[in-house]
């Protein structure tokens, strides 16, 4: 089994119900790499990890964690595994040390052993001024980081991330990912579950888009973008008035989906050459249509997202 990926499950299936929550999930997860599970809420990315923890148990298919099956040797998954689930798992009342204690003691260390521990743990991920606090004081970045390194007591072969970063400001967000690296460079495999696209683009290597039960498309970062095009066209229009004009125009001339972006004046739009952003630039300036300001660059994990979700057909 030395030589078994990570993960590997084929045709995994999961029912609440009528709701086919996971419907054939195939996935393979190297050894010693971040692997992302990228959709929105409710697409199936949770209920697949708890899957692969033995948390659940699949209704169809199989799943394999280092060569062991799931169903019929959880014992052997769970001696290989950690999960940290997406809400803070550690007791609020006590503090940053006296949590990390209670959990190495409960996993088998002696005391002194698990003051070690803890001690290395809470330096490591910058807890050491926090360590006498009480964890309902901490910020939701401290939070984070004192549940990454619960996960991590005994260092697992597989860590579960699940959408470890949401509802953490910028600063804190990176500082989980510093740790996520980390974790990875001394040859913990990571299978992390999120929503935001920036972050699977950063950190994993590999990465399968689930919608709705499906995996409907699987690859390196990279060859996620290349699937939708060679390059997507960037456009800030002067009248935002105009904006649902240019939408219609950029669509029919380029014959792509055009993407509204928050900024309510700028658009964005698959393209494969200069040829075809010149054409489209040429249609909104004989529209009367003033563009500001307009790139031609490769396509982001956003509008790949946003391109698989709509059509619905996998690459």
């Amino acid at each position: 089994m030395s030589n078994a990926p990570a993960v590997h499950t084929s045709g995994l299936v999961k029912m609440f119900g009528d709701n086919r929550a996971v419907d054939g999930v195939d996935l393979t997860v190297p050894p010693g790499t971040v692997y992302g599970l990228l959709g929105p809420n409710g697409a199936g990315k949770t209920t697949v990890v708890r899957m692969l923890a033995t948390l659940l148990r699949p209704d169809g298919g199989t799943a394999q964690v280092f060569g062991h099956d799931v169903a019929k040797e959880p014992d052997a998954v769970r001696r290989r595994v950690s999960l940290t689930g997406q809400y803070a798992s550690v007791d609020e009342d006590l503090t940053g040390m006296e949590n990390v204690v209670l959990l190495a003691r409960l996993l088998g260390y002696k005391r002194a052993a698990a003051r070690d521990r803890a001690g290395q743990l809470l330096a490591a991920f910058g807890l050491t001024e926090a360590a006498d606090r009480q964890v309902k004081k901490f910020s939701g970045g401290m939070r984070r980081r004192i549940d990454i390194a619960a996960s991590i007591l005994n260092t697992p072969d597989l860590l579960f991330l699940d959408e470890p970063t949401t509802g953490l400001d910028p600063r804190s967000r990176n500082q989980v990912w510093d740790i996520v690296r980390e974790v990875v460079a001394h040859g913990t495999t990571v299978l992390l579950t999120t929503q935001y696209l920036d972050e699977a683009d950063r950190l994993a290597a590999r990465i399968a888009v689930i919608d709705h039960g499906k995996v409907i498309a699987e690859g390196t970062p990279g060859s996620l973008k290349a699937s939708i095009g060679a390059g997507t066209i960037h456009v800030r229009l002067r009248d935002a008035d105009r904006r649902a004009e240019a939408e219609k125009l950029l669509s029919a001339t380029l014959d792509a989906m055009v993407q509204l972006n928050s900024d309510p004046v700028a658009l964005t739009v698959p393209a494969s050459s200069a040829e075809q952003a010149s054409r489209a630039l040429a249609a909104l300036a004989a529209s009367g249509i003033v563009v500001d300001d307009f790139s031609l660059g490769q396509p982001s994990l956003d509008e790949v997202f946003l391109a698989l979700t709509a059509s619905g057909v996998a690459a």
